[in-house]
This record gives structure tokens, C-alpha cells and sequence, in this order.
């Protein structure tokens, strides 16, 4: 596969996480039926005219014999257990794994496979199972593309499963039970799975229980076509999909439905913002966590290669559409009415091209689900009032630029003057050097990732937060752990340290990667910010550093490294540079 093809996702997508799976068994055994009692939740507040919803037109699907062909399946990797505790969800039975300080339940499906008839459909209920469902491995994961280098898709469509991890002590007495914590993952909505996210030790440590969630990707989850109406983002549908599983069954596993939070890195964190921006998913959780991935993010033009210009994660949903119609034209589907049919007919391999999962792989916005852009609809405060809580990494672009240095590369000050002004534009340029000096950096291409991180992330992070910080409690932190561990795969480029970069605070979270014991005491404190946040809405607890919310007068956001923490002594710099960017992100505000 050309850099051509994989660049463009590169930006926002999350370093490849190499971790074992299988898909679950079947079921087996008796069942004992339950009725389904949901707990009302109170309704969150959106601000903003009233929406319509408007419906998914589609056409009549004439039945045609379907045959999925097969993946490569993954190694199953055994993990020792304890005990086999079963759950009775709103579908059926589910047997988990007793892990001794925890549980875990894999592979459950939360909505019907989107296969044949119901690909390019919104999410329907999963099928009820008599017997009990084995869960104690991941379900498949969905179609997508390899995270790095060549390769062939791998993944199946029937792939609407998630993961229930929760301590094995039983919850406090006299509470509503724990919070919950749902976790979307990243990978650019091209790659990833919730399985490759090892969360016991939020779970026990934070005393939470966590789910992780799968959902479609590429063609599969932001395809639009004009026999769908639009563009109707079947991704952030079956991430809805998750969330009402959810309120519908957390009680069940000992978590409290009414107090339900959405975290997310890269895509999963612009996931999380949509849905804060998104009328169809009021009520559905109580508190949002946004790493690396703000509702303004972006990238500026020609940053990582010649080929590329400005990147924005979020697109009008006629340009979807308009995507939509010239793909279904280059793959024989074409005509008056029924493209979908014959487009329903195609095997998965003959979709899953980098071509079609690349171009499908931006969130439409304008349909009835998500009416605004996201970054207009914070500046507007037409989203949810929940608490939110933000940040990135102090090196977030470095990754990214690494692994396009071999084929554009950046080896003195020559090159870097060209690429600022192939980028801004003569004018602006001299205004983004000055800023940017190679004095101040160790080489040209530390420099222009210096540039690139607060373009991209820093200054929409801070952007965004000022915003949210106008009508709800908002935290910043920043993730400056140098010595991070680089657990992506990919091979230190020269000149270039990764450093904290794009995703490196993961391992702190989950168990992705070893550390070292300063890291594991930041680790711990990073679970115990996120964890209290959960619960009440402020990372704050008894003992731990000052960590004020966000004031857009005077932003100020918390570093989060090995050592004492402490309110990151640079933010009146990047402040000062952030002026430099307009609302976009993409361009700086003296245009040439």
C-alpha cells in the first residue's frame, strides 16, 4: 500500500496495539427469562432549537443468498480464571470469567449483526439467545484496515460486540451501584477494536466497571448515499446502540445506569465529542472524557506529505453522499433506485479497499443525528451539560511525522523554511518561524512537530475547553511523560524522539504496555483522576495536587508526568501561540 493511500488517516489514527483476540463461542444450555426493568434517567439538556428526526429512506431489500467468507481468525491467548459467574442481561444469559480480583464478560452482542439486509442500516436489537452465552472471549472484530504498514483487511461485519469488566467485590451497600466508565476506541475509524484494551486495572483500582465497545468502521460505519437520505454515521449509531445496552444493563453486572461516562482517544475522543454535540444522545451518560481528539481538531495543510492538504475529521453530510454516489458508480452500482441492493450483494473484501475505508473514514455532520459541527456546536453551547474533561499530549504530532520522514524528509533549516511556506504561504510563514525558531529546537523536525502538535491538538484542546468551560465543569490536563513507553510498533525515527506522543498515555490506563515504577505511581494517579472523575464529575480527590477548573481567561492545564503535578508551567506560551491559528485550526490567523 502506497503512502498515498495511508497517510491521510495517519493523522488521527492510533498506533497499532498488538493484542490477541477470538470470537466468542456459541450458546449452550437452558435459559431463565427475566423481565427488563430500566431505571429512568433524567434528561440532559440540550441547547438549541428543536431537531426533527428525520428517517433513513431506504429501498426495498429483494433477498439474495449471503455469504460472508471468513477472515484469518486470531490466536486465542488464554488468561487464568477463577470461576465461571453468569449474568442475566435483557437478551439472555451471559458466562463470564472470575479473574479473582475481577470479572470479566467478552463478547456480547449489543445489537443485531449488520450483515446482508441490515448493512448501511441503523443499529436494530440483538437477537434474544436461549441457554447461557458463552462470554468468556472478544467477539470479531469489525472489517478494517491493518493500523500500520501494507496488508489486507482483516475483521468481519458481524462484529457489534462489547466487553464488561467489573471488580469481583460487590459494590457499596447503599449505593446505586458503581459508575461506569464506556470506552471508544481509537484508530482513525479505520482500525481498532475494544478488545485490544486491557481495562482490570481501572476497573479494580478505580473500583468502576468498564465496558469497551466495537463498532463499524470505514465504508461499513460513515458510508452515505442518497437511496440512505444522507449520511446517517452508522459508527456513532452503534456507539448509541452500546450506550442504551448499557442503561439497560448495568444494574446487572453492579453499575449504576445514571452514572454513566464516555472516554475516548483519537477517534473514539471525536466520537465523544459528537455525541456531546449530538441531539440523539441526550441521557445516555453523565459526565465525557476527551483525550486527544477535541471537536476542533485538525491538520494543518501539507504537514506530513506534499499530497495532503488541510485535514478536518468532520464533513458536511453532502459531501458523504456525494463520496457515496462515485464510489457506488466505480463499483457497477449505479442507476435510478436500488444501488443499495447491488451494493448490499458485494463481498466485505470487495468494500474493504484503503481507498473506500479511507474515504468514509471523516464523521458527516447535517443529518438529523449530528445537525451541527461539532466545534460550531460548542461555540454555540448547543450541547450536552455534563462535566468534560480534556486534554493531549505534550508531543503529539512526532509519531505521525516519524513515519513519513522517510519519504519527505526534513534534514536542515532549508527544508523547513520550504515546508512552512508550501504550507502557510510566504507571509504567514515568516510569522510561524518566528514563533517556531530552529534555535530553540534540537532539529528541524522536532520543530515542525512542535508546530504541528499545537496546531493540531494543544490549541483546539484549549479552544474547545474555553468553550465547554462557559457552561459546565471542565479539567485540562496535558500528558508530558517523555520516557513513555512506545508500545506502536513503529521504529524510532532519526532526529526524531517520539517522546509523548499521539496515544502514549494509554498504557497508563490500560495494561498495553510495562512500566517503570515512577511511571506505574503516575499510572495510578492518572487512574484515580479518571476514576473520581467518573464517579462524581471532578477528578479531584482528598490529597491529590490542585487541579482548578478550566478558566478561559487564564488556561491552565494540569501536567500529568512522573514526579509532583502541578499546573503545566507553559500554557501562557502556548496561549500566546495559539493566537497564531484561526477557529479551523488548520491555517494561521495572518493569511498570506
Amino acid at each position: 500500500m502506497s503512502w498515498r493511500r495511508w497517510a491521510r488517516p495517519l493523522a488521527l489514527v492510533l498506533p497499532a496495539v498488538l493484542l490477541p483476540a477470538a470470537a466468542a463461542p456459541g450458546p449452550a444450555g437452558p435459559a431463565v427469562e427475566r423481565p427488563v426493568v430500566e431505571r429512568p434517567l433524567a434528561e440532559r439538556p440540550v441547547v438549541g432549537r428543536p431537531f426533527m428526526e428525520r428517517p433513513v429512506v431506504e429501498r426495498p431489500f429483494v433477498e439474495r443468498p449471503f455469504v460472508e467468507r471468513p477472515f484469518v481468525e486470531r490466536p486465542v491467548v488464554e488468561r487464568p480464571f477463577v470461576g465461571r459467574p453468569v449474568v442475566d442481561t435483557d437478551r439472555g444469559r451471559v458466562r463470564g470469567l472470575d479473574h479473582g480480583t475481577h470479572r470479566s464478560f467478552e463478547g456480547i452482542p449489543f445489537a443485531a449483526s449488520p450483515t446482508g439486509a441490515l448493512r448501511w442500516r441503523l443499529p436494530e436489537p440483538a437477537p434474544r439467545w436461549e441457554g447461557v452465552r458463552d462470554a468468556g472471549a472478544p467477539g470479531p472484530r469489525c472489517v478494517q484496515l491493518p493500523a500500520i504498514g501494507p496488508g489486507g483487511p482483516s475483521g468481519s461485519e458481524d462484529c457489534l460486540y462489547l466487553n464488561v469488566t467489573v471488580p469481583s467485590a460487590a459494590p457499596a451497600r447503599g449505593t446505586a451501584g458503581r459508575a461506569v466508565m464506556v470506552w471508544f476506541h481509537g484508530g482513525g475509524f479505520v482500525n481498532g477494536a475494544g478488545d485490544l484494551y486491557r481495562p482490570e486495572r481501572l476497573a479494580v483500582r478505580g473500583d468502576v466497571a468498564v465496558v469497551t465497545v466495537n463498532y463499524r468502521l470505514g465504508v461499513f460505519g460513515l458510508f452515505g448515499h442518497p437511496e440512505l437520505g444522507g449520511a446517517p454515521g452508522f459508527a456513532l449509531a452503534d456507539q448509541r446502540a452500546a450506550l442504551r445496552w448499557v442503561r439497560a444493563n448495568a444494574d446487572r453486572f453492579g453499575g449504576d445506569p445514571g452514572n454513566v461516562t464516555v472516554f475516548g482517544e483519537s477517534a473514539g475522543a471525536l466520537s465523544v465529542c459528537a455525541h456531546l454535540a449530538s441531539p440523539a444522545s441526550a441521557g445516555l451518560f453523565q459526565r465525557a472524557v476527551v483525550q486527544s481528539g477535541s471537536c476542533s481538531t485538525a491538520m494543518p495543510p501539507w504537514s506530513l506529505l506534499p499530497t495532503l492538504g488541510a485535514y478536518e475529521p468532520f464533513v458536511p453530510e453532502r459531501a458523504a453522499v456525494s463520496d457515496g454516489a462515485r464510489a457506488a458508480a466505480r463499483l457497477g452500482c449505479e442507476g435510478p433506485d436500488r444501488v443499495l441492493d447491488c451494493l448490499r450483494r458485494l463481498d466485505a473484501r470487495e468494500l474493504a479497499t484503503p481507498e473506500l475505508m479511507q474515504t468514509f473514514s471523516k464523521v458527516p455532520y447535517g443529518g438529523s443525528l449530528l445537525p451541527v459541527e461539532p466545534r460550531r456546536a460548542l461555540e454555540a453551547g448547543r450541547f450536552h451539560r455534563v462535566p468534560v474533561m480534556q486534554g493531549s499530549t505534550r508531543d503529539e504530532m512526532r509519531i505521525f511525522l516519524g513515519a513519513t520522514l522517510a519519504v519527505y524528509p526534513m534534514p536542515d533549516g532549508a527544508a523547513y523554511r520550504a515546508r512552512l511556506e508550501r504550507s502557510f504561504g510566504a507571509r504567514a510563514a515568516r510569522a510561524v518561524g518566528a514563533a517556531y525558531p530552529l534555535a530553540a529546537h534540537p532539529t528541524p523536525a522536532v520543530a515542525w512537530a512542535t508546530l504541528l502538535s499545537d496546531a493540531s491538538f494543544t490549541c483546539p484542546t484549549l479552544r474547545d475547553s474555553g468553550a465547554l468551560a462557559r457552561h459546565v465543569p471542565t479539567y485540562a490536563y496535558r500528558f508530558s511523560d517523555r520516557g513513555a513507553p512506545n508500545f506502536t510498533g513503529l521504529p524510532q525515527a532519526p532526529g526524531l524522539p517520539y517522546g509523548a506522543s499521539h496515544g502514549f498515555e494509554l498504557p497508563y490506563l490500560f495494561e498495553l504496555a510495562p512500566l517503570t515504577p515512577p511511571q506505574r505511581a503516575l499510572a495510578d494517579r492518572m487512574i484515580d483522576y479518571w476514576t473520581a472523575f467518573a464517579r462524581t464529575g471532578d477528578p479531584r480527590s482528598p490529597g491529590s495536587p490542585p487541579w482548578p477548573r478550566f478558566d478561559p481567561r487564564r488556561p491552565r492545564a494540569l501536567s500529568l508526568a512522573p514526579g509532583p503535578s502541578g499546573t503545566h508551567p507553559a500554557d501562557t506560551r502556548t496561549a500566546h501561540h495559539c493566537t497564531l491559528w484561526d477557529t479551523h485550526g488548520t491555517r494561521p490567523a495572518t493569511r498570506p
